[in-house]
């Protein structure tokens, strides 16, 4: 009987291998073992209870059509599902894929119709029909693409995310990951698309976990002998969001989880988001495999938003607060932050806690008064654009001048005392610094800095402008 169940199986698996992806063939097919005919009842045993109900949910017609043409209109199917004899702590039956010989509980489903549970068995698992999941996506509402402001420094990531969001799983940005350095939006933006995905599909299971707490819990499923209920789990969500994937770093057997995990949401289309402060090729501590799986998809970087797009960021956070501050504040903020999004919106929150607990508008020289300990704190290096704003201003000539091919006279003089500031009052590379100024190579900033040096030592005119400059810099 053994051989004619397997024979029945057999060919029921060639007619279901020609109509699934070869993928999904392997993924959900292979694993299920003929265990007997009995009539025109097949019984097949499956390794878990999520794997029945996505088959039930996913090939159930697929299945029933096999399985007549094979029995005839009267045949059916059972699946066995394999119990563990420890319930876990929430009181349900701990599943695990394990061997007949290890288990002692068996619980089984008909197709059409619901087979009655084995009598012999101890403590039978009533399979109640699909159940879907009610998950706390652990998203926080106050993350929205809408008041992400997009500039040239997230403009790709941001771009990746309304593409992610409008059809999770079916796009080539999958995994799609956001690195950059801390405090740029990379928990804002993830969290965002979470918040998008579940506006327009509330059906789909959506899960935003840290790394961090991701190794706690694989950590205490480890403890507690859940390590099955912990990786079903995670392998029923729609969508995963990972924060800080660099926390992966050494922690081998978490890696290895995280890498069956990633392998089987990928393979059965569902949405992975992850960050990293650093890119897939300059992360250390990972398993060459994983970083493998984490380029097959999108990397996108954020960087440090440029001047405009400061001041966007704390507009926006003033109109969410319905509070208003003079332009030149606001100027002066975005001018003299400029490490991160985080501090600069930390440094807007002092200001509007000031506005509305002292009900007394701000000036420049109360908020120069306030942040004068946390821009002190906080802002590391004058900006470049804050120099070009300044000797622009000196000189002044327009900004997009300095930035364009003119050779007036006037001009290449404030695009060479800016060049040499930023060269001497910022970390910024001579690359980096040529491609702010118009786009320009290193060696055209290398000519302009030793311009600069030369002046100051024969024109005493041309060395105090270049003080006064420097002097307007360090009151700033």
């Amino acid at each position: 009987m053994q051989n004619t169940c397997t024979t029945v199986w057999n060919n029921s698996l060639q007619t279901i291998k020609a109509n699934i992806p070869n993928q999904s063939y392997k993924t959900w097919f292979e694993p299920i073992s003929a265990l007997k005919l009995e009539g025109n009842v097949l019984t097949v045993q499956v390794p878990s209870l999520f794997f029945y109900e996505w088959l039930e949910e996913h090939y159930v017609g697929l299945l029933r059509k096999t399985v007549k043409q094979e029995l005839g209109d009267e045949g059916r199917l059972e699946y066995n599902i394999v119990v563990d004899n420890k319930p876990s702590k929430s009181n349900t039956p701990y599943i695990a894929a394990s061997s007949p010989a290890n288990t002692n509980t068996i619980a089984s489903k008909a197709m059409p119709t619901p087979a009655p549970i084995s009598k012999d068995l101890r403590n039978p698992f009533v399979i109640p029909g699909l159940k879907k999941l009610n998950v706390d996506p652990q998203l926080n509402s106050n993350y929205t693409l809408e008041n992400y402001i997009e500039g040239d420094c997230n403009r790709l990531a941001r771009s990746a995310g309304f593409a992610v969001a409008a059809k999770p799983g079916a796009t080539s940005f999958n995994p799609l990951m956001i690195y950059g350095a801390v405090g740029l939006g990379k928990t804002h933006l993830a969290q965002a698309i979470g918040n998008e995905i579940k506006r327009t599909y509330p059906d789909k299971l959506v899960i935003f976990v840290s790394c961090e707490k991701f190794c706690q819990q694989f950590v205490e499923s480890l403890k507690n002998n859940t390590i099955n209920d912990f990786v079903n789990f995670y392998q029923a969500m729609d969508v995963i969001i990972m924060d800080d994937i660099h926390n992966f770093a050494g922690k081998e057997k978490t890696q290895d989880i995280f890498f069956h995990i990633f392998n089987h949401l990928h393979q059965s289309g569902k949405q992975i988001i992850i960050t990293s402060d650093k890119a897939p090729k300059d992360l250390s501590g990972l398993e060459e495999r994983l970083l493998s799986r984490f380029k097959w998809g999108l990397s996108a970087d954020l960087q440090i938003p440029d001047l405009e797009t400061r001041i966007a960021i704390l507009r926006k956070k003033m109109a969410s607060d319905d509070i208003d501050l003079p332009a030149e504040v606001v100027e002066y903020v975005a001018h003299n932050i400029d490490n991160n999004v985080r501090e600069l919106e930390g440094a807007m929150v002092s200001l509007l806690a000031q506005a509305t607990l002292n009900k007394k508008e701000i000036d420049l020289a109360l908020a120069k008064s306030m942040l004068k300990n946390f821009i002190k704190n906080t802002s590391k290096e004058i900006s470049m654009e804050y120099i070009q704003k300044l000797v622009c201003e000196y000189f002044e000539v327009a900004v997009d001048l300095v930035k364009s091919p003119t050779r007036k006279r006037e001009v290449v003089q404030a695009r060479q005392i800016s060049m040499y500031l930023s060269k001497s009052l910022t970390k910024s590379s001579l690359k980096s610094i040529g491609a702010f100024y118009g786009g320009r190579d290193h060696s055209t900033v290398i000519y302009a800095c030793q311009t600069v040096e030369d002046l100051i030592d024969s024109d005493k005119k041309f060395k105090g402008y270049v003080n006064d400059i420097q002097k307007k810099l360090k009151m700033s």
